[in-house]
């Protein structure tokens, strides 16, 4: 199924930007985690694609797309996924977020409402003030030294979400990619808060938000964020409904693959899309 999924790559102003693409129907743009890639929605791409046109991007900063000339924020991470739909002639599609991902999802569909028909935000939070400073705390270490320590205690970590030695070295592999840039989507994501409420506040587009259950605990013991306060992001958006993942981690998009298929089609299809 996977010969179904091509890969290219598009030229824009700031570098290039990769993409996969794959399947009919009408378009469901794909947006990854940090410090992930396209390669997050692997496994899902080709069983969306069944029913879908499945677009799945790097974001700049991370996996096979350039690294930008400045730091990005929320804003120019929204022109450069509308600069691709315009690019494959797309008009409208559906979007669907992960973490990072989510964020841009919001901003696109408050930003460009007439592109955007329906919206899924997956593992979307609330954070405060401290919040916000443990998350860029946790990336200060994502650069490279001559102390291997720190890429073992990555691997160990990452090895322990992922599972399967094969997802945790891809997973591993877009980490590494990463390594001694600056954190990109964090920024973005910490910056963007500011204006959050405001602008979720604008999403008018039927909105379905998925939770991982494990993802979420995780981030508490991180002290990255709160599982109350995933419930704000529902308050936020008007026309939005919440959906919890039992057992859903980090790597949900990988390890869940049929689960958040089905729901995602489920949803698109139920509302009408």
């Amino acid at each position: 199924m996977n010969k179904l999924i091509k890969k290219a790559f598009l030229d824009t102003a700031d570098g290039q930007i990769f993409y996969r693409i794959g399947g009919n129907g009408k378009p469901l743009l794909l947006l990854h985690r940090s410090p992930r890639s396209s390669d997050e929605f692997k496994a899902m791409m080709p069983l969306l694609a069944l029913k879908r046109q499945a677009i799945a991007m790097d974001l700049m900063g991370y996996g096979n797309s350039d690294k930008p000339p400045r730091s990005y924020s929320m804003a120019d991470y929204a022109q450069s996924a509308i600069a691709l739909l315009d690019e494959l002639e797309i008009k409208t599609a559906s979007i669907l977020g992960n973490h990072t991902g989510a964020y841009l999802a919001g901003e696109i569909a408050a930003a460009y409402p007439e592109r955007v028909e329906k919206l899924i935000l997956c593992n979307v939070d609330y954070f405060t003030e401290e919040e916000k400073t443990s998350i860029l705390k946790y990336y200060e270490d994502f650069h490279p030294s001559a102390d291997p320590s720190n890429l073992v205690k990555r691997w160990s970590y990452v090895q322990s979400y992922a599972g399967s030695l094969e997802l945790s070295h891809r997973c591993f592999l877009d980490m590494l990619k990463s390594f001694g840039y600056p954190p990109y989507g964090p920024i973005a994501v910490t910056n963007y808060f500011s204006s959050l409420e405001q602008r979720f506040g604008l999403i008018k587009c039927p909105t379905l938000i998925l939770s991982g259950t494990e993802d979420i605990k995780e981030l508490e013991k991180l002290g990255i964020a709160k599982a109350q306060n995933r419930n704000v992001i529902l308050k936020i958006i008007s026309q939005a409904m919440i959906v919890d993942i039992e057992g859903g981690t980090f790597c949900m998009m990988n390890q869940m693959a049929e689960e958040i298929s089905k729901i995602v089609v489920d949803f698109l299809e139920q509302t009408g899309d």
